[in-house]
């Protein structure tokens, strides 16, 4: 396959479901912004999510203050942001575009109706209305696109290049998510011991599980209250939890080995060096040495394997 053709596949799914995540985000913060609480304590659930996605500084470069009106009017339809669900459909349809004859005729349309209907959606002034109806179709329309691709794709390279993105992209985003959510709590509780009670305590674990559709999945799995270092069990270490780090390894890896060359032996051995010591990690031992340091350290090597896979498959070679 042709470098150019795998990138555009490859950053086609990305960005899809970097849209999805975004919309994940946005509605369980939007859900929780609504509960009885402080103004500061909703303010730092908006600031969180900026973070989340390392956009605090562009965010503050443009608007004074943080508000929930101006945080999703940014993350959602802001031109000048790179990561808003806008610019990330627009650029997941240009991708598409520039490789229909990879696609079947479902998946293009798919992708182009997503985004000619996002503008409307948008023109129709329902994210001042409803903000909650805008992140459930944006999820929706993601889980649409996601379903054609494997319904109706040859399971060929083309398709493995979309897995790749979508299950890199995933990872990326637990992590982070992960990792501010859970210092942001931590924080919250160590600052206001005297507020925390067990209706806090679970609205804003909670929250984390919605924003990976991993609430039902909790209680089927451990039958308990939510626990922090569970949360953290399911969404780091449980290889049949869709969205947790070792499902999403494991996908990463099970498709690198299908479009492997030449050139893709180191980058390989480290997608499989990341995703067993997720396979055989215990939590216990990750939270003894730090849940922070131990997702930072998982970031930057996401992050890595992502500069393999651009260097062995997705750069056009002179």
């Amino acid at each position: 396959m042709l470098s150019r053709t795998a990138d555009h596949l490859f950053w086609m799914s990305r960005y899809m479901e970097r849209a999805e995540n975004t919309a994940r985000m946005l509605d369980v913060n939007y859900q929780t912004s609504l509960l009885p609480q402080s103004a500061a304590v909703a303010e730092q659930g908006w600031r969180s999510l900026l973070s989340i996605s390392e956009l605090t500084h562009d965010y503050q470069s443009r608007y004074d203050g943080i508000s929930a009106r101006q945080v999703m009017d940014f993350m959602v339809r802001d031109e000048r942001n790179p990561s808003s669900i806008l610019r990330c459909l627009r650029a997941a349809r240009e991708n598409a575009r520039a490789v229909r004859g990879s696609l079947t005729t479902e998946v293009w349309e798919t992708t182009n109706q997503t985004w000619l209907e996002f503008n409307r959606v948008l023109a129709d002034g329902l994210l001042t209305r409803d903000p909650a109806a805008v992140f459930e179709w944006v999820k929706f329309r993601s889980h649409l696109s996601r379903g054609v691709s494997v319904g109706t794709m040859l399971q060929d390279e083309a398709f493995h290049f979309l897995r790749i993105g979508s299950f890199l992209e995933r990872a990326d985003n637990t992590a982070r998510l992960l990792d501010v959510k859970f210092h942001a709590v931590e924080s919250d509780f160590y600052g206001n011991a005297s507020e925390k009670d067990g209706d806090y305590d679970f609205y804003h674990w909670s929250a984390i599980l919605r924003s990976v559709s991993a609430f039902e999945i909790y209680r089927k799995v451990y039958r308990n209250v939510i626990l922090p270092e569970k949360v953290a069990e399911l969404l780091i270490v449980r290889p049949d939890m869709p969205r947790s780090l070792a499902h999403c390894m494991h996908e990463v890896v099970t498709n690198l080995k299908l479009v492997a060359n030449q050139q893709s032996g180191e980058t390989l051995r480290r997608a499989g060096r990341l995703s067993c010591d997720l396979e055989y990690a215990r939590i216990d031992e990750i939270l003894s040495t730090g849940l922070h340091a131990y997702l930072t350290q998982f970031l930057d090597r996401v992050g890595d394997l992502g500069a393999g896979i651009a260097r062995d498959f997705l750069v056009a070679c002179d």
